[in-house]
Order: C-alpha cells, then structure tokens, then sequence
C-alpha cells in the first residue's frame, strides 16, 4: 500500500519554491504583447472605418484616437511591435539550436528587452 502520509510538502513545485527565470518572462510578454496588437488592432481598423462612415463619427473616433488614452494606446502598441518582432527573432534564432546555454539565452533576453525600448524610442524620435 501506498504511504499516504507525506507530510505538508507540496507534490510538485509551488509558487514559494518557483523563481521565475528571465526567460519565461519574456515568453509569457511575448504572449501578452501579442495579444496587446490585437486590441490596438482593432482601435485603428474602427478609426479608419469611422473616416469611412462620414464626418461626425470619425470626429467621434479621431478624438478618442488622438486623446492622452489614445496616444497612450499607441506608444504601447509601438513598443508591444518592437518588443514582439524581436521575440519573434530570438525564437528563430533558437530554431536553429544556437543561443541555447542559459547565460546566452539570457543575453538574449535582456538584447529583446534593451532593444524593443531603443527602437521604441528612436522610432518616435525619427518619426
């Protein structure tokens, strides 16, 4: 028979043991980032649906998408494209089997994260 008594260890290992690792960080913002293009998506096909509609409803959504909240909406989606195609890259580097030793895949993730925020920035600047 089975010894059911084990004590009060946890069967598998629970948040207070975990330590997350930075590149299961990254994987799960490159999930949220990719989710993230989707809703600015769909802010910018409904303003160019509303230019499409006349002249009182897109005044409607060019005032949403040129508020503070709008701005705000693209400068995060801005970074959120950045931060996911470069993502995009180091998994395509890893395809490949190379870069996978844990002090070069962490290399890389903080490359991902250093760079979305420099071409985020130099995209505003040039733009």
């Amino acid at each position: 028979m089975a010894d059911v008594n084990r004590g009060n260890r946890p069967l598998s290992p629970h948040l207070q043991v975990y330590r997350p690792q930075l590149t299961s960080m990254t994987s799960i913002l490159t999930r949220i980032t990719g989710n993230a293009l989707i809703v600015a998506m769909f802010m910018i096909v409904w303003w160019f649906i509303a230019a499409a509609s006349g002249p009182d409803y897109f005044a409607l959504a060019n005032g949403f998408v040129t508020s503070w909240f709008g701005d705000l909406v693209l400068f995060l989606s801005l970074w959120a494209l950045w931060y996911h195609t470069l993502a995009g890259v180091r998994h395509l580097i890893w395809d490949y089997a190379i870069g996978l030793e844990i002090e070069v895949a962490e290399k890389l993730g903080w490359g991902v994260i250093g760079g979305s925020i420099l071409l985020t920035i130099l995209t505003v600047i040039i733009i």
